[in-house]
């Protein structure tokens, strides 16, 4: 082969394409984005109420996992501050209503009053049933 029938070095690669090894990408902490799972889980497991400890103990991870990724975030090279931001919010508004919700029904089942009403509803649906 001679040299007119090869390409030129660097021919049709354009310069923001070239690949080098000293180019090194930021790449966002894994503990903002466990963070930020961990917290929609949480608020989605209080919601639902019936997952209302789930979502307590999810919530609690996720504000664990939260501050880690925000001191991870500080290192050169990695991002997810926002992330990491965004699920320590979501875990502890699911902890703060996980917490409130099992204050409430701690206050409804220690009222005698609330109980014996609740006890006569299911009495009337029972009798409906049968």
């Amino acid at each position: 082969m001679t040299a007119a029938s090869e390409p030129a070095r660097g021919a049709g690669v354009t310069a923001g394409s070239r690949s080098h090894r000293g180019d090194a990408r930021a790449k966002t902490s894994a503990a903002a984005t466990f963070a930020l799972v961990f917290g929609v889980a949480a608020l989605f497991s209080v919601l639902t109420a019936i997952l209302a400890w789930l979502g307590l103990v999810l919530g609690i991870i996720g504000i664990i996992l939260g501050i880690v990724g925000l001191k991870m975030a500080r290192r050169p090279g990695v991002t997810g501050r926002g992330v990491s931001i965004g699920g320590l919010v979501l875990s502890i508004l699911a902890v703060l209503i996980g917490l409130g919700l099992a204050a409430g029904i701690t206050t409804f089942v220690n009222n005698e009053n609330a109980v014996d009403r609740l006890q006569t509803q299911v009495d009337k649906l029972r009798d409906k049933i049968d």
